[in-house]
């Protein structure tokens, strides 16, 4: 029972995930096109705080009352629920306090004071995240995923329509382009408020909630959702923090290189078109981590690590080989995407190094969820807070030498370091344990069959020539193809167990296939 719950937990938030991250990478293109390189610039030195707050919302907080709840059999309104309500609220104030009063402190640092009153709407979205986030740990410690999943994808329709009307609207009738970091606030502010008239609507159809009478244990509840709460939520932080240090480095470090304060803004604009295809890539992670923690929480951890040791490492497993697949894809393709997406080539070096990012990134989330899952809660800290510094210093270094190259290769060292770290920490934990069984064989030959035919692809189709249309169906089925020759070797070649298979979506149709 436990194991089906893990692949239908996470089967579901995977999906929901996929969507989501669709959705998210979907409304960039356009509201890059719309806006231009300056519109994007200003949205996603803005994003970074957004993001941080819907984490926090989605999977960190809600991941410590899980937990909370996976030990109660009942779940007291007035000794629970009130109390979990209170200290979140307490937290989440504080934070918006603070990010108010030091907006312009934010702004003036990273060298841009028009993005003051858009730091200062983002502090409201904070208020919000004590309703969506008490809502979504009672489901996920009840291991009910399908609340969870029909929250997060509402929540991001509504970002997206809201932010793609401004996008419109600064293209078409002359709004300000600032309007973009100030509506981005907005549109998160009513994306989780309708996350939470969900979430309420799923609650009133249970019996989780009732008037049991117990002690409450304020010190414990503190203590679990601030240190285990907030920690955390940083595997899912990753990504973030990383776009965090981008934010106020890559900007200066430009300006430094000899750029205008305008060029060096429309250069980071350009170097933020990755971000929403290495947020594709995190995706495969961050729905099996989240699947998996609350069933750990429920019982011993060496124990439940015993239990769930074939899933772990399947989990790690699929991950890096389909992301691997899809950072191949990416990498030798992104001559084209750039065009194809926003119409010029405007920073394809620096861009394709930033494509392996989207392997890294999948796997680092993936393990690291699993090692704060199974104990190494600190650990896991201390390694992302490392690679974060290391992205910092890496920036300071390297931009004001080689432009967003720099950046670039700032972010993929970064992410090495930290996929490293884990695994080392797992080698020394569970020295007998093997962490990443790969079929080499299979590896190899589904890559050299992939990248022959993108080769072959790529000579036979002229696409330099092609309009945006239809470059655009090329590109779609150069990348399906690719991508059934890579799965279709991995299966033939047995790199798949059939449980293995059966985590994957529409996995049990491809068992003939070996």
């Amino acid at each position: 029972m436990e194991t089906n719950k893990f692949v239908q937990g996470a089967l579901i938030l995977t999906l929901a995930g996929l969507i989501s991250k669709i959705l998210s990478a979907g409304y960039r293109i356009p509201l890059q096109n719309l806006t231009g390189d300056i519109g994007f610039y200003i949205y996603q030195q803005v994003y970074p705080i957004l993001g941080i707050a819907l984490v926090l919302s989605i999977y960190g907080f809600p991941t410590a009352i899980s937990k909370l709840v996976a030990e109660k059999e009942e779940l007291s309104i007035k000794y629970f629920v009130f109390p979990i309500w209170i200290i979140l609220f307490v937290i989440s104030s504080l934070s918006a306090i603070l990010l108010f009063v030091y907006a312009e402190e934010i702004a003036l640092y990273i060298g841009d004071s028009r993005l003051i009153s858009a730091y200062q709407l983002a502090s409201i979205v904070l208020l919000i995240i004590p309703f969506t986030t008490l809502l979504r740990g009672i489901f996920q410690g009840k291991s009910q995923m399908k609340p969870l999943a029909y929250s997060q994808i509402g929540e991001q329709l509504i970002r997206v329509s809201i932010i793609i009307a401004i996008a419109i609207g600064v293209a078409n009738y002359g709004l300000d382009v600032y309007w973009i970091g100030t509506y981005a606030g907005i549109a998160s502010i009513i994306g989780a408020l309708v996350a939470s008239l969900i979430l309420v609507i799923f609650l009133r159809k249970t019996k989780y909630l009732s008037n049991f009478k117990e002690p409450i244990p304020w010190k414990y509840y503190v203590k679990t959702i601030v240190s285990y709460g907030i920690i955390a939520s940083l595997s899912h932080l990753i990504l973030l923090i990383i776009q965090f240090a981008d934010s106020f480095t890559v900007v200066p470090g430009l300006i430094e290189k000899g750029l205008s304060i305008e060029e060096a803004m429309e250069q980071k604009g350009v170097f933020d078109r990755g971000q929403p295809l290495i947020q594709i890539g995190a995706v495969v992670g961050s729905s099996f981590g989240l699947a998996l923690i609350p069933s750990l929480a429920k019982g011993n951890i060496p124990k439940k690590f015993s239990t769930f040791n074939e899933d772990i490492v399947s989990s790690i497993k699929i991950s890096f080989y389909l992301a691997w697949g899809a950072s191949v894809g990416l990498v030798y393709l992104f001559p084209h995407i750039n065009i194809l997406l926003y119409q010029d080539s405007q920073g394809t070096q620096a861009l394709t190094i930033l494509m392996v990012a989207v392997f890294l990134s999948a796997i680092v989330i993936t393990a690291s969820s699993i090692l704060q899952g199974v104990g190494h809660i600190k650990w896991t800290a201390v390694f992302i807070l490392l690679a974060f510094a290391l992205k910092w210093l890496l920036n300071h270094l390297l931009v004001p030498h080689f432009g967003i190259i720099g950046s670039s290769i700032g972010t993929v060292i970064s992410l090495l370091f930290l996929v490293a770290s884990i695994f080392l920490k797992f080698k020394k934990s569970y020295p007998n344990q093997r962490m990443l069984p790969i079929n080499w064989r299979a590896f190899i030959a589904a890559n050299i069959c992939m990248v022959a035919f993108l080769i072959i692809a790529e000579k036979i189709i002229y696409m330099e020539s092609l309009s945006r249309g239809i470059l655009c169906i090329v590109i779609l089925m150069i990348s399906f193809v690719g991508a059934i020759i890579y799965l279709y070797v991995l299966i033939r070649l047995k790199a798949f167990s059939n449980k293995e298979l059966s985590l994957i979506p529409l996995g049990s149709k491809l068992k003939g296939i070996k």
